[in-house]
């Protein structure tokens, strides 16, 4: 072939790089210029342009032709037969992998290019990267042997669902920018409300109220929605009484009230609107009683505050405890206060009659929402949320621009109204397919049976001496602990991890650290719950050995599968990768990771037992006693986190936290005192109430002085104490953590908390 023939195809092929994205018709057309000797050819560097003879004999043209940076349609319907079939092995043959990866943070940095590719690459190429690059790091939610948080799990149904509505890709926030996707979530809302037991003053169908369904992104986007709903009606009520005042003061005076077992994103909600939040204590059930609001109520409205809103937990976090709705309830009617109630987990419980007591007083809900995302088998994300009032979150998110306006405005419902977001999914899709696919029967089945194999593995825990169960157990969550001291529970957890055999996440209350098993998977069988409490006196038997000083062997019965023992083995075999530049905080945040017992548990739960962190990429990477040693020193950098970057405080002023008990996701702090309101706070201002305070922290406990704290300032991040020292303070912050302390003005002695930092008397 000669030069010149080689070039124009050379010239040809860029060309068609270039403006294959443009389609099929726009590239034949390029063909036939190029047959006739008419192409040119841009340049990008210097804007020249170039002649191409046109070849002497016409070459015909392909009957079709595929980019290579896509699919036509009988390459998609090939590849999709094969993800489905993917799909269906993965789920099939889940049980053969290692349930909780075995990766370090960074570890696709060198599996992946640093850049995108010029040019598209072949899906059997894109395609193997699944295995190689993805499935190592991936936590496997839908394996028996999962068993942390709470359920978030799939079906079939639900996935072809999606499936269709990804290709339909109709953005719903009109009724006339989709009316099938409006249309069928009214319908499907009102089947879902009907199952679970919902007044009906909740439902579309009911024309004597202007109650109805819509579905959230999550269940945290659904208490920020009631709460942004509760403080624009409790504004407005406010303001026909007081006129002169304008909505900032109003706003600066509501309050809002929840359990101390309630989920973080009610505490976020309160952040993000601007309003303050109590988190009130439970009885010795865990649950938030009615009298206990009554007294917050008025002991705030003495203080000059407005009462506005109430988030009542039905299935918390921490314990699957429930509130008492009842109690709550009628109280909050009396005081024209709004009543959310979040059952993000147990909702689906009320499908089955047996559990619908725990929702006794759902009359009085102003909102109510659950995650069909968690034990429904509607995977994420799908939140239903109903109110009794939608014209609250008409007032509260109403907007009407010309391009967003119908010929059936106000005739239709218009969920862009009824939510934070504008654009919308088509989620109804795959919620229609499992309700009909399952029937209210097969949902009930699936419940019930979950129940069971929690309440087997609860037994199991009632026969060993050695467990104990410290909170009732609720549906299909059981947690339960080894018995004595706080941290034998901590290494057999941390241990159960690093294994990635099983996976849970621990939970603290009433002082005691413990964990928390959920039955997530609809696959899961009795075979699996004996295998996974086999596993965990296993372990517990090395610990207390160890606890014990005696270095006993003990055979464990579960082996890893041969796919677990080979992904494990090849990891370990991996080249580390060759960095330059490497800060002293990254080597040391490199040595935390090779700790063989290091358990990342306590990178999602932020450490129950140990302080809250600025950084909690930095305390995920070290030991429990590293931590509380290299917390105090940075924190007598007072300027910078741990990061070596200023410190940003925020300007908001909130109610100060004295005492606090958390579900899982927070850090536990003390028992809790006589005092029963409970204030908000948050880590910055409690850094705030700390670099506020003079002097400066002393691991022996005694009050540093001013030339102490000069010298400390001075000090950079190199210039830390020996590792001989620092064991010996470790030791000691250790043995007696009360020994943190801080003068305060007046020489009045004061403490710092040992587990969040935040100055207490």
């Amino acid at each position: 072939m000669s030069a010149e023939n080689n070039r124009e195809e050379d010239v040809f092929d860029l060309h068609v790089r270039r403006i294959v994205a443009s389609g099929e018709d726009e590239l034949r057309r390029m063909w036939r210029r190029f047959t006739e000797g008419v192409l040119k050819r841009d340049s990008n560097e210097e804007g020249q342009k170039e002649n191409c003879s046109s070849p002497k004999t016409s070459p015909k043209m392909p009957p079709k032709m595929t980019p290579t940076t896509g699919m036509d349609f009988e390459e998609y319907r090939q590849r999709g037969k094969e993800m489905v079939d993917y799909i269906a092995d993965y789920l099939e043959n889940i049980r053969t992998r290692r349930v909780f990866p075995n990766v370090q943070p960074g570890y696709m940095r060198t599996l992946v290019p640093d850049t995108a590719p010029d040019v598209g690459e072949g899906w059997d190429q894109i395609f193997r990267d699944v295995e190689r690059v993805v499935m190592p790091g991936i936590t496997h939610w839908q394996s028996p042997y999962m068993h942390a948080y709470f359920p978030a799990l799939n079906s079939f149904p639900s996935l072809l669902g999606d499936m269709l509505a990804d290709a339909i890709g109709c953005l719903g926030f009109t009724w006339a920018s989709s009316p099938a996707c409006t249309e069928l979530e009214t319908i499907v809302m009102d089947w879902l409300g009907k199952m679970i037991g919902l007044p009906a003053a909740f439902l579309h169908s009911n024309e004597q109220t202007m109650g109805g369904g819509v579905i959230q992104t999550t269940a945290s986007e659904a208490t920020f929605v009631s709460v942004l709903a509760a403080r624009s009606e409790a504004i407005k009520k406010y303001k026909l009484h007081n006129p002169d005042l304008d909505d900032a003061e109003i706003n600066a005076r509501l309050v809002a009230y929840c359990s101390e077992q309630a989920h973080s994103s009610v505490e976020k909600a309160g952040l993000v609107g601007l309003v303050k939040l109590r988190l009130l204590p439970c009885d010795e059930n865990l649950s938030l009683r009615g009298e206990t609001v009554k007294d917050a109520i008025e002991a705030d409205k003495k203080l000059g505050l407005i009462p506005f809103y109430v988030c009542v937990t039905l299935g918390t976090t921490g314990a699957c405890a429930f509130d008492k709705l009842r109690e709550v309830g009628p109280l909050c009617k009396d005081e024209d206060m709004w009543v959310h109630v979040d059952a993000a987990y147990a909702g689906t419980a009320f499908i089955c009659p047996e559990f619908r007591h725990f929702m006794d007083g759902v009359e009085f809900a102003n909102s109510f929402a659950f995650n069909p995302s968690k034990w429904m088998m509607v995977h994420f994300d799908c939140t239903a949320m109903w109110v009794q009032n939608s014209g609250a979150l008409h007032r509260t998110f109403n907007v009407n621009p010309l391009y967003l306006r119908h010929e059936n405005t106000g005739a239709a419902i218009d969920y862009m109204h009824w939510q934070i977001p504008l654009s919308r999914r088509f989620r109804a899709l795959k919620l229609w397919f499992v309700i009909r696919s399952f029937g209210v029967a097969g949902l009930q089945k699936h419940i019930r049976e979950g129940v069971r194999l929690a309440i087997k593995f609860e037994d199991m825990i009632d026969r060993d001496e050695r467990f104990e169960v410290p909170a009732k157990r609720h549906l299909g969550m059981v947690v339960f602990r080894l018995k004595g001291d706080n941290i034998h529970t901590e290494r057999l957890l941390k241990r159960l991890n690093s294994s990635g055999r099983v996976h849970m996440v621990p939970a603290s209350f009433k002082g005691k650290y413990v964990i928390r098993f959920t039955v997530t998977s609809q696959y899961t069988l009795d075979e699996d719950i004996k295998r996974d409490w086999n596993i965990i006196q296993t372990t517990a038997k090395i610990i207390l050995s160890e606890e014990n000083g005696v270095a006993e062997i003990v055979d464990e019965e579960i082996e890893d599968s041969e796919e677990e023992r080979d992904q494990t083995k090849a990891l370990e075999q991996k080249p580390e990768p060759v960095r330059e530049h490497i800060s002293n905080a990254g080597l040391a945040r490199r040595e935390g990771m090779k700790k063989s017992k290091f358990g990342m548990s306590l990178i999602l739960s932020n450490v129950p037992m140990s302080p809250k962190f600025i950084n909690g990429s930095f305390a995920a990477l070290f030991e429990t006693n590293d931590v509380i040693m290299e917390y105090a020193k940075q924190l007598s950098r007072r300027s910078v986190d741990l990061n070596g970057r200023p410190i940003r405080l925020s300007p908001r002023k909130r109610l100060r936290e004295t005492n606090k008990q958390l579900s899982f996701d927070l850090s536990m702090l003390p028992s809790r005192k006589t005092s029963q309101l409970v204030k908000q706070g948050s880590l910055d201002s409690k850094i705030q109430e700390i670099f506020d305070a003079e002097g400066q922290y002393d691991l022996d406990g005694a009050a540093s002085s001013s030339e102490d704290l000069s010298e400390a300032e001075e000090n950079g991040p190199n210039n830390l104490p020996s590792k001989d020292l620092e064991d010996k303070e470790v030791q000691s912050s250790i043995t007696d953590l009360s020994n943190f302390k801080l003068p305060m003005n007046g020489d009045i002695p004061h403490r710092l908390c040992p587990h969040c930092g935040h100055v207490v008397n």
